[in-house]
């Protein structure tokens, strides 16, 4: 029997609770890992509030990350006691995921965990860090540099955004920061960001075209703010396109594309093939320093992960939160 936050559908709706869970209720997978730590994630704290349909199959553990050791295996790339860490491909939402002692799971979607980090360091950085890690190597990829001027963040007090915002700096870049939480104008400024503007510049109807800020842009919320992003970013610059924090829709006009040779990046964390998935660790392992996980990061123990979601659907949360599965 293992400790798991499971998440049931009935007449009245979902329920999520704290319960044991016999390895033979597991589902389907060719290995089976013992977790050490997962991550709460926005997508997570949807699931277990019930706020959002992101559960597609039921009953489900969410934790669309984890972080563990190999305690069983018959897919040929893997063997007991090696470290491993997943991210994304429907786990939580489809397949049992990570907020759990134990997951059973497709070899398939797991990756070598980094020699850069343990298991709770690979945690703090989860989905939202190397959802970063894919932004910023997309940005590189297609040639924007330091030399071209101002990186955009925005939701930059999120994971995401403090995970890019430290990594961009790592790499040599400027980085402007925005945010709806003034009060933390020097958290941010702590991982790199040199300036900080109230993300409600962003968040209404704006101009097709705005003064040319932005050599590049990790955009995260969707909607007017990736709009706008996109109208004030320089000719022949670029956009990573990550979240939608503030809305799926994007109410805007093709001008920055076809006046100033914007590029939209479409940056997809759950089904990125493997070789970009290794990309983007290799990045955070080569420019993340750990040192900057403890100011992201908050440790809670699985037993908090209820009250913890209720704090995401509220706002009231800042970087990155691990959860330790076995307390």
């Amino acid at each position: 029997m293992s400790s798991a936050l499971l998440i049931e559908k009935g007449d009245a709706g979902t329920t999520t609770a704290l319960t044991s869970v016999d390895d033979t209720a597991l589902p389907e997978g060719n290995v089976t890992v013992d977790v050490a730590y997962s991550t709460l994630n926005y997508k997570d704290a949807l699931a277990i509030t019930g706020t959002s349909p992101v559960v597609r199959t039921f009953p489900m553990v969410p934790g669309i990350d984890l972080a563990g050791t190999v305690a069983e295996s018959s897919h040929p790339d893997w063997s007991a006691g090696d470290a491993v860490v997943l991210n994304g491909f429907g786990v939580g939402e489809t397949h049992w995921g990570g907020l759990a002692q134990r997951a059973r799971l497709n070899g398939d979607w797991l990756i070598p965990l980094p020699a850069a980090f343990d298991a709770r360091q690979a945690m703090a950085i989860g989905t939202a860090g190397y959802t970063a890690g894919l932004s910023v190597a997309a940005l590189v990829r297609f040639g924007v540099t330091p030399a071209a001027g101002e990186i955009l963040v925005t939701g930059a007090t999120g994971g995401v955004g403090s995970v890019a915002i430290a990594l961009l700096t790592a790499a040599g870049f400027t980085v402007a920061a925005a945010t709806g939480k003034a009060a933390e104008a020097d958290y941010l400024k702590g991982l790199g960001a040199s300036t900080v503007i109230d993300r409600a510049e962003l968040a209404e109807r704006g101009k097709p075209l705005q003064k040319e800020r932005w050599a590049g842009v990790v955009e995260t919320a969707g909607s007017h703010t990736l709009v706008n992003a996109a109208a004030q970013t320089r000719y022949g610059g670029a956009v990573a396109a990550c979240g939608l924090a503030q809305g799926m829709d994007l109410p805007g006009t093709v001008a920055p594309f076809i006046l100033r040779g914007v590029t939209l990046l479409g940056i997809d964390s759950v089904q990125a093939p493997k070789a970009r998935r290794l990309e983007a660790w290799d990045r955070l392992a080569r420019d993340l320093d750990p040192a900057v996980l403890e100011t992201i990061a908050t440790e809670i123990p699985l037993s908090e992960a209820i009250a913890t979601a209720d704090r995401f659907i509220d706002g009231t949360v800042r970087g990155r939160f691990v959860v330790d599965v076995n307390r």
